[in-house]
């Protein structure tokens, strides 16, 4: 399930429920997770190395699933 369609079911059970507590323990639950998460911030040369791959798949520079298998395995063996 993607996380659009969990939080439109969450959000659907939210809106149906009557029961103060369980409604209280969901808010104090996702206030706190919401505290503790940072989001990750990549680095410079992350941002470099993914914009790199990036040209590098729209210019056709990639491999398919299959033949970078064969790579993989041939590497394993030298």
């Amino acid at each position: 399930m993607k996380t659009l369609e969990i939080k439109k079911k969450l959000i659907e059970e939210i809106n149906s429920s009557t029961n103060k507590g369980l409604l209280e323990e969901i808010y104090n639950y996702l206030s706190q997770e919401n505290k503790l998460e940072k989001p990750y911030e990549l680095n410079n040369d992350q941002n470099m190395a993914i914009n790199e791959a990036r040209v590098q798949i729209k210019d056709g520079k990639s491999l398919g699933n299959e033949e970078a298998n064969k790579d993989i395995e041939k590497w394993l063996k030298e």
